[in-house]
């Protein structure tokens, strides 16, 4: 009889447990279901990475909440391509995905590779039809067991909306061996949410400012000048300034006027112009040689005298807020140059040469934060001047282990082979860019109008609030070229295979003067690439193989034996 109670109060007990665990189970169930739908009309995420890189910024998600246009972007990265290529297209697709879930109006988003079953002849015309809208390939050599393959990939985008369409260059191309992508992938995946949110606001607004270098006072010419002006003609629109010929309205029309590197007196018409286009709140970046000095002029071994250029520019330069000394940096912190030993015919040793100094970028600065160091060659240091309603901040610095030589000064190749010593390089770090913003004064002002000025141009005593940027170096824009006359990347060393952050610095610079909704911000994002070890990878392949294989099946066996033998112990009482 007790045994018969026992039994049904233990069949009860089994029943309630049961059902409870039905009832969780429908609960769970449930409680999946709700949160999906709920999902359908609420959209989040959380991102645990430590730097945040899947998270939108607020510019970026106000410039998708403002617009009401339907927006279209097609990715040309897609398809069979090479694994760094890979991580590229899924970053991209990772963060459109956001745009999409942000963005107020319809965002579509598209992913083809565009040659993809194509015979030679129709992927002939296709390649001829993109390259008409903006979309060039990239040609890559890939490393293989056998030697080197090439690929042809498009690593760009294509964005449309409102009848306007744009193309976004993906692929940060910085130089070096074509084989060797991974830096240039990880920095572009850094810029990602850049050129996607900056390139929406430009097609949104229809506005894409002009950017005009000066020429006709001894400027480079334009393959020395070819990649700043080609990198930038992405999104801006660029071309040449000449300013005895440049009208008011022509000065009117420019954002930024670079004067880079010129070597010819400026007239005052001329000066008189640029005032003008300061006063009415244009933007300059002045890349000045205040001393003449070229390294093709040592060649011969001869010597040579560095003299001042007399370019008639201090007293503007003064009177806004700088002065670009009369002076040549010595750096230990310099870059290399190619020296022929042996006589005609010898070797080609790569040696130090003090006087291209590796400048520093301020990392506290929007301007050039996280930026690479940037190269120079013959460079002189930068002051501020006192200038009221003009803040002034040093944007790039030598090393501290410097000297400073007072032109003229004498040099010759054989100045290679001096070694600096710790009592004359050791000082403190002296300024090489200068960034100045605030409203100001005129030259011009209570001065007669120069001769040669034909226009009426308005000259107010103060500017309307502008920015400008004053480097003693002309060089840092100007990009090297091969003998066949063909450019090679702005801030890369044909001679090191090195790369420097000139071009970025071009950009920051230009992005800072341009966006008057700070979108430099967005460059200056940091995101940390972790990629994996590939010598580390080679070693230890077979290991992690076996490891990856053998343990999940040897885990699962120890875990179905102890849950046999727990069984057994447990009912067996």
């Amino acid at each position: 009889m007790v045994g018969g109670k026992l039994k049904v109060k233990e069949e009860k007990l089994k029943a309630q447990s049961s059902k409870q665990k039905w009832l969780k189970f429908v609960l769970f169930t449930v409680g999946l279901v709700l949160i999906n739908v709920l999902a359908q009309f609420a959209y989040t995420r959380i991102d645990f990475t430590k730097e945040k890189r899947f998270t939108l910024t607020e510019k970026t998600k106000q410039t998708l909440k403002e617009n009401e246009k339907e927006v279209v972007v097609t990715v040309f990265l897609d398809g069979d391509m090479p694994s760094a290529f890979k991580r590229l297209r899924n970053a991209a697709k990772d963060i459109l995905a956001d745009y999409k879930s942000y963005s107020s109006a319809g965002f579509k988003v598209v992913f083809v590779d565009p040659l993809s079953g194509l015979t030679a002849a129709q992927q002939d015309t296709v390649m001829q039809h993109l390259y008409q809208i903006g979309i060039k390939p990239t040609n890559i050599n890939i490393k293989t067991d056998a030697g080197f393959s090439e690929k042809l990939v498009f690593p760009m985008a294509l964005i449309e909306s409102n009848g306007k369409r744009m193309p976004v260059k993906l692929l940060q191309n910085l130089g070096g061996e074509a084989s060797n992508y991974d830096e240039n992938i990880n920095n572009s995946i850094k810029n990602l949410e850049y050129v996607f949110t900056s390139s929406l606001k430009k097609v949104f607004s229809g506005y894409n400012p002009r950017i005009g270098f000066t020429e006709g006072n001894g400027e480079p010419n334009d393959a020395y000048l070819y990649d700043a002006m080609h990198t930038l003609s992405d999104s801006y629109v660029v071309g040449r300034v000449n300013l005895d010929s440049i009208t008011k309205q022509g000065l009117d029309s420019l954002k930024v006027m670079v004067i880079a590197k010129p070597l010819k007196t400026f007239t005052e018409a001329q000066k008189y112009k640029i005032n003008y286009f300061v006063m009415k709140g244009g933007r300059v970046v002045w890349s000045i040689d205040q001393v003449r000095m070229e390294l093709d002029s040592l060649r011969s071994g001869r010597s040579f005298m560095a003299a001042n250029n007399n370019l008639n520019l201090d007293d503007m330069l003064f009177e806004y807020g700088a002065r670009i000394n009369y002076d040549i940096i010595a750096d230990v912190n310099c870059a290399e140059i190619p020296i022929a030993t042996g006589g005609p015919g010898g070797d080609i040793q790569m040696a130090p040469w003090l006087y291209y100094p590796i400048l520093l970028p301020d990392t506290s600065n929007s301007a050039v934060k996280n930026l690479d160091n940037i190269k120079a060659e013959f460079a002189s240091t930068v002051d501020t001047i006192g200038s009221k309603n003009v803040d002034k901040r040093i944007i790039l610095t030598t090393s501290p282990y410097n000297k400073i030589y007072t032109s003229p000064k004498m040099f010759n190749l054989q100045m290679v082979e001096e070694e600096p010593t710790q009592e004359a390089f050791t000082s403190v770090a002296k300024s090489v860019g200068v960034l100045l913003e605030g409203s100001f004064k005129s030259v011009f002002l209570n001065r007669p109008i120069p001769q040669g000025i034909t226009e009426q141009f308005d000259l107010p005593a103060q500017s309307k609030p502008s920015k400008m940027i004053v480097l003693g170096d002309g060089d840092i824009f100007r990009n090297q070229v091969a003998a066949d006359g063909s450019p090679f990347p702005l801030g890369f060393d044909r001679y090191t295979q090195q790369n420097f952050g000139n071009k970025a610095l071009l950009l920051n610079i230009i992005d800072y003067f341009t966006n008057e909704d700070n979108l430099i911000a967005l460059r200056n994002k940091e995101v940390t690439v972790r990629p994996l070890d590939k010598t580390l990878v080679r070693t230890e392949k077979t290991k992690w193989q076996v490891v990856n294989t053998v343990l999940p099946i040897a885990l699962l066996i120890c875990f179905a034996i102890f849950q046999h033998y727990y069984r057994k112990h447990k009912y067996a009482r």
